[in-house]
């Protein structure tokens, strides 16, 4: 038996379904179901909420977030290895857990949430130790969906220690500060939790993790997401350089954009916060639209 619930030991259903890790998924499996209670509970009470889970494996995760009350968990899983597992749990858990094989990647979110709350009124939470391989982009696809408040009321995530600490980056930390700090800043509140050691993982990875909680703002400063991107890629594209030089890509003289923001021509990237690449962005969609007008 095991510290949350009568199914067998992690370690047992791994064997039993031949769930070894596969580095191509991004795969390193949480055995540890006291861990996997700390990170559930850290998503906040879950009476009444659904969860969105991604990459579940073998169902540590998943076990302890139905085990702590989760109205209903949905999982969405590429490694068809791992169905017989999760369908025991839903066995041990009758109506409560809903498991999508597929791609996380190419999943519609928004359509999965009205589909499968638990209740019409249910809020949904994402809470997932995500593969390594496609964590980034699973984020960036979630802070940048719209409509906007999300379909999400939190993301609460394990990643890298390194990719964590670029996610709650602001100016005060220019080395990690970059292009996901300042699209996670300007959509969401976030913060890292606590740090998971190699050795609670199966395979130990070879970096420290973190689980980072992200809460979503809803009135983010007003700005195009596309036009967003683009001035933080070319800012951040050539950091070392002065905004005057890394905003050419935008316009061959990005003086008139940085007069409109009230940026420094001189300033470099890791200095500008969140607030003045929002003006940025609003200045560089201004000038788009004076062209075309008189075009």
């Amino acid at each position: 038996m095991s510290a949350i619930d009568d199914l067998p030991p992690l370690r047992d259903v791994i064997r039993e379904h031949d769930l070894a890790a596969k580095k191509s998924l991004g795969q390193n499996f949480l055995l540890d179901l006291n861990l996997t209670s700390k990170i559930a509970r850290a998503s906040g009470p879950l009476e009444g909420v659904t969860v969105f889970e991604v990459g579940p494996g073998p169902g540590g995760l998943t076990r302890a977030l139905l085990a702590c009350g989760a109205a209903k968990v949905v999982a969405v899983e590429r490694d068809e290895r791992c169905l017989p597992a999760l369908a025991a749990i839903a066995a041990r858990y009758p109506g409560r857990l809903t498991v999508i094989p597929g791609d996380a990647l190419e999943t519609n979110w928004n359509a999965l949430a009205a589909e499968h709350r638990a209740a019409p009124d249910s809020p949904v939470r994402v809470v997932a130790n995500l593969p390594y391989n496609i964590g980034t982009l699973l984020l960036t696809h979630w802070v940048e969906a719209e409509p906007w408040p999300p379909f999400y009321e939190s993301l609460t995530l394990m990643f890298q220690r390194e990719v964590a600490e670029r996610i709650v980056a602001t100016t005060d930390n220019r080395i990690d500060y970059g292009r996901l700090g300042v699209l996670c800043g300007w959509r969401t509140k976030a913060r890292i939790l606590f740090d998971v050691p190699p050795s609670a993982f199966t395979p130990p990875p070879k970096v420290t993790s973190s689980v980072v909680q992200l809460v979503p703002r809803p009135d983010p400063l007003p700005c195009s997401r596309q036009d967003l991107s683009a001035v933080t890629a070319a800012a951040f594209g050539q950091r070392r350089k002065m905004l005057r030089q890394s905003l050419k890509p935008l316009a061959s003289d990005p003086a008139p954009l940085l007069e409109a923001a009230g940026l420094d021509p001189t300033a470099r990237a890791e200095t500008v916060p969140i607030e003045g690449f929002v003006a940025l962005a609003r200045a560089f969609r201004r000038r788009r639209e004076e062209i075309r007008s008189n075009t």
